[in-house]
Protein backbone atom coordinates (compact mmCIF):
# COMPACT_ATOMS: atom_id res chain seq x y z
CA UNK A 1 0.00 0.00 0.00
CA UNK A 2 1.35 3.24 -0.89
CA UNK A 3 2.17 5.50 1.87
CA UNK A 4 0.50 9.19 2.62
CA UNK A 5 3.57 10.79 1.46
CA UNK A 6 3.48 9.17 -2.00
CA UNK A 7 -0.13 9.78 -2.05
CA UNK A 8 0.94 13.39 -1.70
CA UNK A 9 3.42 13.37 -3.86
CA UNK A 10 1.33 11.76 -6.71
CA UNK A 11 -1.05 14.36 -6.56
CA UNK A 12 1.08 16.92 -7.18
CA UNK A 13 2.70 15.04 -10.14
CA UNK A 14 -1.09 15.44 -11.18
CA UNK A 15 -2.06 18.72 -10.98
CA UNK A 16 2.15 19.72 -12.37
CA UNK A 17 0.81 17.27 -15.66
CA UNK A 18 -2.69 18.63 -15.60
CA UNK A 19 -1.46 22.38 -15.66
CA UNK A 20 0.27 22.05 -18.86
CA UNK A 21 -2.04 22.30 -22.12
CA UNK A 22 -4.94 20.03 -22.38
CA UNK A 23 -5.79 17.16 -23.92
CA UNK A 24 -8.36 19.06 -26.14
CA UNK A 25 -5.66 21.69 -26.96
CA UNK A 26 -3.88 20.55 -29.83
CA UNK A 27 -1.48 21.65 -31.70
CA UNK A 28 -0.80 19.28 -34.89
CA UNK A 29 3.34 18.36 -34.12
CA UNK A 30 5.62 16.00 -33.04
CA UNK A 31 8.43 18.67 -32.84
CA UNK A 32 8.30 18.62 -28.99
CA UNK A 33 7.85 14.73 -28.19
CA UNK A 34 10.93 14.50 -30.85
CA UNK A 35 13.16 16.32 -29.32
CA UNK A 36 11.98 14.76 -25.22
CA UNK A 37 12.41 11.54 -26.90
CA UNK A 38 15.54 12.29 -28.35
CA UNK A 39 16.95 13.99 -25.12
CA UNK A 40 15.63 10.83 -23.19
CA UNK A 41 17.51 8.50 -25.70
CA UNK A 42 14.70 7.42 -27.36
CA UNK A 43 13.48 4.94 -25.03
CA UNK A 44 10.57 3.92 -27.16
CA UNK A 45 12.60 2.04 -29.51
CA UNK A 46 14.36 0.09 -27.03
CA UNK A 47 11.13 -2.69 -27.52
CA UNK A 48 8.78 -3.89 -30.07
CA UNK A 49 5.68 -2.08 -30.43
CA UNK A 50 1.99 -2.22 -31.39
CA UNK A 51 0.50 1.15 -32.67
CA UNK A 52 -3.19 1.39 -32.56
CA UNK A 53 -5.11 4.53 -34.75
CA UNK A 54 -8.92 4.60 -35.45
CA UNK A 55 -12.00 5.82 -34.32
CA UNK A 56 -14.01 3.82 -31.92
CA UNK A 57 -12.78 0.45 -30.46
CA UNK A 58 -9.05 1.42 -30.20
CA UNK A 59 -9.31 0.51 -26.24
CA UNK A 60 -10.87 -2.17 -26.58
CA UNK A 61 -8.64 -3.55 -28.99
CA UNK A 62 -5.45 -2.40 -27.25
CA UNK A 63 -6.56 -4.47 -23.89
CA UNK A 64 -7.22 -7.30 -25.93
CA UNK A 65 -3.90 -7.05 -27.72
CA UNK A 66 -2.58 -6.81 -24.45
CA UNK A 67 -4.19 -9.62 -22.66
CA UNK A 68 -3.23 -11.86 -25.81
CA UNK A 69 0.22 -11.35 -25.34
CA UNK A 70 0.54 -11.46 -21.55
CA UNK A 71 -1.14 -15.15 -21.57
CA UNK A 72 1.76 -15.69 -24.51
CA UNK A 73 4.10 -15.20 -21.80
CA UNK A 74 5.21 -11.71 -22.84
CA UNK A 75 5.67 -8.21 -20.51
CA UNK A 76 3.58 -6.20 -21.87
CA UNK A 77 3.32 -2.44 -21.31
CA UNK A 78 -0.09 -1.08 -22.36
CA UNK A 79 -0.67 2.98 -23.23
CA UNK A 80 -4.58 4.38 -23.98
CA UNK A 81 -5.82 7.09 -23.44
CA UNK A 82 -7.91 9.16 -21.45
CA UNK A 83 -8.41 7.54 -18.15
CA UNK A 84 -11.91 6.69 -16.55
CA UNK A 85 -10.78 7.38 -12.53
CA UNK A 86 -6.71 7.65 -12.41
CA UNK A 87 -4.28 9.22 -15.10
CA UNK A 88 -2.36 5.95 -13.66
CA UNK A 89 -4.76 4.04 -15.61
CA UNK A 90 -3.11 5.12 -18.89
CA UNK A 91 0.09 3.35 -18.51
CA UNK A 92 -0.30 -0.41 -17.46
CA UNK A 93 2.67 -2.95 -16.89
CA UNK A 94 1.73 -7.02 -17.43
CA UNK A 95 -2.42 -5.55 -17.42
CA UNK A 96 -2.15 -3.52 -14.22
CA UNK A 97 -2.01 0.28 -13.77
CA UNK A 98 1.41 1.91 -13.25
CA UNK A 99 2.07 1.68 -9.37
CA UNK A 100 2.09 5.39 -7.80
CA UNK A 101 5.76 4.61 -6.26
CA UNK A 102 6.87 3.64 -9.79
CA UNK A 103 5.57 6.78 -11.60
CA UNK A 104 7.14 9.38 -9.02
CA UNK A 105 9.94 7.83 -10.03
CA UNK A 106 9.30 8.07 -13.66
CA UNK A 107 8.20 11.52 -13.33
CA UNK A 108 11.29 12.41 -11.45
CA UNK A 109 13.96 11.21 -13.63
CA UNK A 110 12.23 13.00 -16.94
CA UNK A 111 11.26 16.20 -14.88
CA UNK A 112 14.24 18.04 -15.37
CA UNK A 113 14.03 16.93 -19.38
CA UNK A 114 10.13 18.12 -19.39
CA UNK A 115 11.72 21.84 -18.25
CA UNK A 116 14.53 21.69 -20.77
CA UNK A 117 12.22 20.91 -24.16
CA UNK A 118 9.84 23.58 -22.44
CA UNK A 119 12.53 26.25 -22.31
CA UNK A 120 13.23 25.35 -26.13
CA UNK A 121 9.99 25.26 -27.56
CA UNK A 122 7.40 28.11 -28.20
CA UNK A 123 4.59 26.17 -26.57
CA UNK A 124 4.99 23.78 -23.70
CA UNK A 125 4.64 20.05 -23.68
CA UNK A 126 1.06 19.05 -23.29
CA UNK A 127 0.03 16.71 -20.65
CA UNK A 128 -0.61 14.39 -23.55
CA UNK A 129 2.82 14.77 -24.60
CA UNK A 130 4.46 14.43 -20.81
CA UNK A 131 2.44 11.13 -20.19
CA UNK A 132 3.66 9.42 -23.60
CA UNK A 133 7.11 10.43 -22.31
CA UNK A 134 6.49 8.71 -19.08
CA UNK A 135 5.30 5.61 -20.78
CA UNK A 136 8.27 5.61 -23.16
CA UNK A 137 10.33 5.61 -20.11
CA UNK A 138 8.56 3.34 -17.47
CA UNK A 139 8.43 0.59 -20.48
CA UNK A 140 11.90 0.64 -20.79
CA UNK A 141 13.15 0.84 -16.93
CA UNK A 142 10.62 -2.59 -16.51
CA UNK A 143 11.35 -3.69 -18.91
CA UNK A 144 8.79 -4.92 -21.62
CA UNK A 145 8.73 -7.27 -24.26
CA UNK A 146 6.29 -5.71 -26.20
CA UNK A 147 4.91 -1.83 -26.11
CA UNK A 148 1.26 -1.38 -27.40
CA UNK A 149 0.22 2.34 -27.88
CA UNK A 150 -3.22 3.72 -28.77
CA UNK A 151 -2.94 6.67 -30.61
CA UNK A 152 -4.98 9.87 -28.45
CA UNK A 153 -6.36 11.19 -31.85
CA UNK A 154 -5.56 11.28 -35.26
CA UNK A 155 -2.44 9.14 -36.19
CA UNK A 156 0.51 11.19 -38.25
CA UNK A 157 0.94 13.89 -35.55
CA UNK A 158 0.19 11.95 -32.41
CA UNK A 159 2.46 11.93 -29.45
CA UNK A 160 2.55 7.96 -29.80
CA UNK A 161 3.74 8.12 -33.70
CA UNK A 162 7.46 8.41 -32.78
CA UNK A 163 7.07 4.87 -31.93
CA UNK A 164 8.12 2.49 -34.80
CA UNK A 165 5.09 -0.05 -34.74
CA UNK A 166 6.22 -3.24 -35.97
CA UNK A 167 2.59 -4.20 -36.63
CA UNK A 168 0.10 -1.15 -37.12
CA UNK A 169 -3.49 -1.47 -36.26
CA UNK A 170 -6.30 0.71 -37.56
CA UNK A 171 -9.87 0.27 -35.80
CA UNK A 172 -13.22 1.65 -37.29
CA UNK A 173 -12.97 5.14 -38.96
CA UNK A 174 -15.54 7.25 -38.47
CA UNK A 175 -16.86 11.45 -37.95
CA UNK A 176 -15.47 12.73 -34.97
CA UNK A 177 -12.62 15.74 -33.84
CA UNK A 178 -13.30 16.88 -37.18
CA UNK A 179 -11.63 20.26 -36.17
CA UNK A 180 -8.35 18.76 -36.64
CA UNK A 181 -8.93 15.67 -38.53
CA UNK A 182 -11.34 16.82 -41.40
CA UNK A 183 -14.57 17.49 -42.34
CA UNK A 184 -14.46 13.85 -44.84
CA UNK A 185 -13.73 10.20 -44.12
CA UNK A 186 -11.51 10.37 -46.31
CA UNK A 187 -9.29 13.39 -44.89
CA UNK A 188 -9.63 11.85 -41.04
CA UNK A 189 -8.16 8.34 -42.39
CA UNK A 190 -5.26 9.76 -44.40
CA UNK A 191 -4.46 11.74 -40.81
CA UNK A 192 -4.55 8.03 -39.22
CA UNK A 193 -2.84 6.27 -41.92
CA UNK A 194 0.09 8.46 -40.92
CA UNK A 195 1.06 5.40 -38.26
CA UNK A 196 1.65 3.15 -40.72
CA UNK A 197 5.46 2.36 -40.74
CA UNK A 198 7.83 0.71 -43.83
CA UNK A 199 7.61 -2.87 -44.49
CA UNK A 200 4.98 -2.76 -40.97
CA UNK A 201 2.18 -5.19 -41.08
CA UNK A 202 -1.06 -2.90 -41.30
CA UNK A 203 -4.08 -4.82 -39.73
CA UNK A 204 -7.12 -3.42 -40.94
CA UNK A 205 -11.19 -3.40 -39.20
CA UNK A 206 -13.81 -3.22 -41.65
CA UNK A 207 -14.12 0.08 -43.04
CA UNK A 208 -16.35 1.88 -45.50
CA UNK A 209 -14.98 1.36 -48.83
CA UNK A 210 -13.58 5.28 -49.64
CA UNK A 211 -11.37 4.83 -46.32
CA UNK A 212 -10.63 1.17 -47.04
CA UNK A 213 -8.87 3.08 -50.15
CA UNK A 214 -7.10 5.69 -48.54
CA UNK A 215 -5.62 3.25 -46.10
CA UNK A 216 -4.67 0.75 -48.48
CA UNK A 217 -3.00 3.64 -50.69
CA UNK A 218 -1.03 4.04 -47.49
CA UNK A 219 0.33 0.70 -47.47
CA UNK A 220 1.49 0.43 -50.86
CA UNK A 221 3.17 3.77 -50.34
CA UNK A 222 5.42 2.33 -47.00
CA UNK A 223 5.91 -1.36 -49.20
CA UNK A 224 3.83 -2.60 -45.93
CA UNK A 225 1.19 -5.63 -45.93
CA UNK A 226 -1.97 -4.80 -45.09
CA UNK A 227 -4.34 -7.74 -43.17
CA UNK A 228 -7.78 -6.84 -44.05
CA UNK A 229 -11.33 -7.97 -41.92
CA UNK A 230 -12.83 -10.14 -44.07
CA UNK A 231 -10.06 -11.22 -46.24
CA UNK A 232 -7.21 -12.07 -44.58
CA UNK A 233 -8.96 -12.51 -41.21
CA UNK A 234 -12.79 -12.35 -40.25
CA UNK A 235 -14.85 -12.98 -37.41
CA UNK A 236 -16.78 -16.26 -38.76
CA UNK A 237 -19.79 -16.31 -35.79
CA UNK A 238 -20.90 -14.87 -32.97
CA UNK A 239 -23.69 -16.08 -30.54
CA UNK A 240 -24.62 -14.46 -27.14
CA UNK A 241 -23.50 -16.21 -24.01
CA UNK A 242 -23.83 -14.94 -20.33
CA UNK A 243 -22.29 -12.35 -19.37
CA UNK A 244 -20.87 -11.69 -23.23
CA UNK A 245 -20.21 -14.02 -26.43
CA UNK A 246 -19.26 -16.83 -27.58
CA UNK A 247 -17.05 -16.33 -31.31
CA UNK A 248 -15.17 -18.55 -33.60
CA UNK A 249 -12.67 -16.38 -35.52
CA UNK A 250 -10.69 -17.35 -38.89
CA UNK A 251 -7.39 -15.89 -37.72
CA UNK A 252 -4.72 -14.49 -40.70
CA UNK A 253 -3.41 -18.50 -39.89
CA UNK A 254 -5.99 -20.80 -38.47
CA UNK A 255 -9.30 -20.71 -37.05
CA UNK A 256 -10.39 -20.61 -33.69
CA UNK A 257 -13.55 -21.73 -31.96
CA UNK A 258 -15.12 -21.80 -28.70
CA UNK A 259 -13.79 -18.42 -27.81
CA UNK A 260 -15.33 -16.62 -24.97
CA UNK A 261 -15.34 -12.66 -24.72
CA UNK A 262 -17.14 -11.45 -21.21
CA UNK A 263 -17.70 -8.21 -23.26
CA UNK A 264 -21.05 -7.50 -25.16
CA UNK A 265 -22.01 -6.46 -28.91
CA UNK A 266 -21.13 -7.44 -32.29
CA UNK A 267 -18.55 -4.21 -32.26
CA UNK A 268 -16.84 -6.22 -29.53
CA UNK A 269 -16.51 -9.31 -31.52
CA UNK A 270 -15.50 -7.50 -34.20
CA UNK A 271 -12.35 -5.63 -31.68
CA UNK A 272 -11.54 -9.17 -30.87
CA UNK A 273 -11.14 -10.14 -34.71
CA UNK A 274 -8.71 -7.48 -35.54
CA UNK A 275 -6.70 -8.13 -31.97
CA UNK A 276 -6.01 -11.73 -32.23
CA UNK A 277 -5.12 -10.95 -36.18
CA UNK A 278 -2.54 -8.32 -35.04
CA UNK A 279 -0.81 -11.08 -32.36
CA UNK A 280 -0.86 -13.75 -34.77
CA UNK A 281 1.49 -11.50 -37.18
CA UNK A 282 3.58 -10.06 -34.26
CA UNK A 283 4.11 -12.97 -32.31
CA UNK A 284 5.57 -15.23 -35.28
CA UNK A 285 3.57 -14.98 -38.23
CA UNK A 286 1.54 -18.50 -37.21
CA UNK A 287 -1.42 -19.45 -35.63
CA UNK A 288 -1.54 -19.11 -31.72
CA UNK A 289 -2.39 -21.67 -29.14
CA UNK A 290 -6.38 -22.09 -29.21
CA UNK A 291 -5.85 -22.58 -25.61
CA UNK A 292 -4.46 -19.93 -24.61
CA UNK A 293 -6.37 -17.72 -27.02
CA UNK A 294 -9.31 -18.67 -25.08
CA UNK A 295 -7.94 -18.02 -21.68
CA UNK A 296 -6.40 -14.53 -22.65
CA UNK A 297 -10.19 -13.52 -24.17
CA UNK A 298 -11.95 -14.92 -21.24
CA UNK A 299 -9.88 -12.79 -18.77
CA UNK A 300 -10.54 -10.00 -21.20
CA UNK A 301 -12.24 -6.86 -19.38
CA UNK A 302 -13.29 -2.95 -21.11
CA UNK A 303 -14.02 -0.77 -18.09
CA UNK A 304 -16.98 2.02 -19.58
CA UNK A 305 -17.68 0.10 -22.74
CA UNK A 306 -21.40 -0.98 -22.00
CA UNK A 307 -20.35 -2.59 -19.00
CA UNK A 308 -22.89 -3.43 -16.44
CA UNK A 309 -22.39 -1.90 -13.10
CA UNK A 310 -25.40 -2.23 -11.12
CA UNK A 311 -27.82 -5.26 -10.63
CA UNK A 312 -31.01 -3.09 -8.67
CA UNK A 313 -31.87 -1.89 -11.08
CA UNK A 314 -29.03 -2.96 -13.54
CA UNK A 315 -27.12 0.30 -14.47
CA UNK A 316 -25.22 -0.14 -17.59
CA UNK A 317 -22.29 2.24 -18.70
CA UNK A 318 -20.74 3.08 -22.09
CA UNK A 319 -18.14 5.73 -22.96
CA UNK A 320 -20.24 6.12 -26.66
CA UNK A 321 -18.79 9.68 -26.95
CA UNK A 322 -19.84 10.36 -31.05
CA UNK A 323 -22.89 8.82 -33.44
CA UNK A 324 -20.90 6.09 -34.10
CA UNK A 325 -20.24 4.75 -30.78
CA UNK A 326 -23.62 5.36 -29.77
CA UNK A 327 -25.11 3.38 -32.92
CA UNK A 328 -22.62 0.56 -31.58
CA UNK A 329 -24.65 0.69 -28.60
CA UNK A 330 -27.87 1.21 -29.62
CA UNK A 331 -27.28 -1.93 -31.83
CA UNK A 332 -26.19 -3.88 -28.52
CA UNK A 333 -28.92 -2.86 -26.05
CA UNK A 334 -31.42 -3.71 -28.66
CA UNK A 335 -29.62 -7.02 -29.23
CA UNK A 336 -28.36 -8.58 -26.65
CA UNK A 337 -30.53 -7.35 -23.73
CA UNK A 338 -34.48 -7.49 -22.94
CA UNK A 339 -35.36 -4.75 -20.73
CA UNK A 340 -38.90 -3.67 -20.07
CA UNK A 341 -37.78 -0.41 -20.25
CA UNK A 342 -34.64 1.80 -20.25
CA UNK A 343 -33.79 5.41 -18.59
CA UNK A 344 -31.26 6.73 -20.12
CA UNK A 345 -28.80 9.73 -18.25
CA UNK A 346 -27.04 11.17 -20.96
CA UNK A 347 -23.67 14.10 -20.39
CA UNK A 348 -22.07 14.63 -23.47
CA UNK A 349 -19.05 17.34 -24.23
CA UNK A 350 -20.19 20.19 -25.92
CA UNK A 351 -17.59 19.69 -28.54
CA UNK A 352 -19.45 16.53 -29.58
CA UNK A 353 -21.85 15.81 -32.37
CA UNK A 354 -24.85 15.94 -29.55
CA UNK A 355 -27.84 15.33 -31.75
CA UNK A 356 -26.06 12.59 -33.53
CA UNK A 357 -25.32 10.82 -30.07
CA UNK A 358 -29.37 11.59 -29.38
CA UNK A 359 -30.52 10.60 -32.69
CA UNK A 360 -28.78 7.23 -32.37
CA UNK A 361 -29.92 6.27 -28.77
CA UNK A 362 -33.58 7.72 -28.52
CA UNK A 363 -34.92 4.04 -30.49
CA UNK A 364 -33.51 2.51 -27.21
CA UNK A 365 -34.41 5.17 -24.76
CA UNK A 366 -37.82 5.63 -23.09
CA UNK A 367 -37.25 8.62 -20.65
CA UNK A 368 -33.56 10.55 -21.28
CA UNK A 369 -32.08 12.29 -18.18
CA UNK A 370 -29.89 15.02 -19.63
CA UNK A 371 -27.20 16.22 -17.19
CA UNK A 372 -23.37 16.90 -17.41
CA UNK A 373 -20.31 16.09 -15.75
CA UNK A 374 -17.50 17.96 -14.14
CA UNK A 375 -15.71 19.06 -17.32
CA UNK A 376 -15.24 22.56 -18.49
CA UNK A 377 -16.18 20.73 -21.96
CA UNK A 378 -19.22 19.29 -20.89
CA UNK A 379 -22.50 20.43 -23.10
CA UNK A 380 -24.42 23.63 -21.84
CA UNK A 381 -27.85 21.72 -19.81
CA UNK A 382 -30.16 24.22 -20.92
CA UNK A 383 -28.83 23.50 -25.17
CA UNK A 384 -28.96 19.47 -24.27
CA UNK A 385 -33.13 19.94 -22.83
CA UNK A 386 -33.53 21.67 -25.82
CA UNK A 387 -32.25 19.04 -28.61
CA UNK A 388 -33.29 16.55 -26.55
CA UNK A 389 -37.14 17.91 -26.90
CA UNK A 390 -36.53 18.13 -30.42
CA UNK A 391 -35.98 14.29 -30.82
CA UNK A 392 -37.76 13.00 -27.86
CA UNK A 393 -40.57 15.26 -27.55
CA UNK A 394 -41.07 17.16 -24.12
CA UNK A 395 -42.99 14.24 -22.19
CA UNK A 396 -39.90 12.09 -22.18
CA UNK A 397 -37.44 14.76 -21.09
CA UNK A 398 -35.91 15.03 -17.87
CA UNK A 399 -33.03 17.64 -16.42
CA UNK A 400 -30.64 17.44 -14.36
CA UNK A 401 -28.58 19.91 -12.56
CA UNK A 402 -25.01 17.10 -11.85
CA UNK A 403 -24.46 13.30 -13.21
CA UNK A 404 -24.81 12.60 -9.83
CA UNK A 405 -28.26 13.76 -9.41
CA UNK A 406 -28.61 12.76 -12.54
CA UNK A 407 -27.82 9.13 -11.19
CA UNK A 408 -29.88 8.98 -8.01
CA UNK A 409 -32.93 10.34 -10.31
CA UNK A 410 -32.84 7.62 -13.09
CA UNK A 411 -32.07 5.07 -10.40
CA UNK A 412 -35.34 6.09 -8.13
CA UNK A 413 -37.00 6.05 -11.79
CA UNK A 414 -36.21 2.76 -12.20
CA UNK A 415 -36.77 0.88 -8.74
CA UNK A 416 -40.16 2.79 -8.70
CA UNK A 417 -41.09 1.28 -12.22
CA UNK A 418 -39.82 -2.11 -11.31
CA UNK A 419 -41.59 -2.44 -8.05
CA UNK A 420 -45.07 -1.04 -9.44
CA UNK A 421 -44.90 -2.77 -12.32
CA UNK A 422 -42.99 -6.25 -11.82
CA UNK A 423 -41.12 -4.71 -14.81
CA UNK A 424 -37.43 -4.86 -15.59
CA UNK A 425 -36.34 -0.99 -15.74
CA UNK A 426 -32.86 -0.28 -16.48
CA UNK A 427 -30.54 2.77 -16.57
CA UNK A 428 -28.05 3.35 -19.47
CA UNK A 429 -24.98 6.37 -18.17
CA UNK A 430 -23.80 7.54 -21.37
CA UNK A 431 -22.23 10.26 -23.24
CA UNK A 432 -18.40 10.31 -22.68
CA UNK A 433 -15.41 8.93 -21.35
CA UNK A 434 -15.33 11.51 -18.72
CA UNK A 435 -18.98 10.48 -17.83
CA UNK A 436 -18.25 7.34 -17.91
CA UNK A 437 -15.58 7.07 -14.97
CA UNK A 438 -17.60 10.08 -12.63
CA UNK A 439 -20.15 7.50 -12.88
CA UNK A 440 -18.68 4.36 -11.62
CA UNK A 441 -16.87 6.40 -8.87
CA UNK A 442 -20.57 7.51 -8.07
CA UNK A 443 -22.18 4.30 -8.32
CA UNK A 444 -19.17 2.95 -6.30
CA UNK A 445 -19.67 5.69 -3.60
CA UNK A 446 -22.78 5.51 -3.49
CA UNK A 447 -22.82 1.28 -2.73
CA UNK A 448 -25.66 1.54 -5.99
Amino acid sequence: MSSAEDLSRLDAIEKALLNRWPESRIAPTLERISALADYLGSPQLSYPTIHIAGTNGKTTTTRLIDSLCFELGMRTGRFTSPHLESFLERITINGQSITPEFMIATYNDIAPYLELVDSKMSNKLSFFESMCALAFVAFAEFPIDVGIFECGMGGEWDSTNVIKGSVNVITPIGFDHMEYLGDTLEKIAQTKSGIIKENSFVVLAEQESDVAAVLMRACAKADATPIRSGIEFSLKSRALALGGQMLTISGVYGQYEDLYLPLYGQHQASNAATALAAVEVFAGETKLDEEIVRQAFAKASSPGRCEIVGRNPTIIIDAAHNPHGAESLKKTISEEFDFSALIGVIAPMGDKDVTGILEALEPVLDRVIVTRNSSHRAADVDELKSEAMEIFGSDRVYVSDDLEQGITQAVEMARTSNALNDSSTAVLIAGSVVSAGEARAIIRRKGI
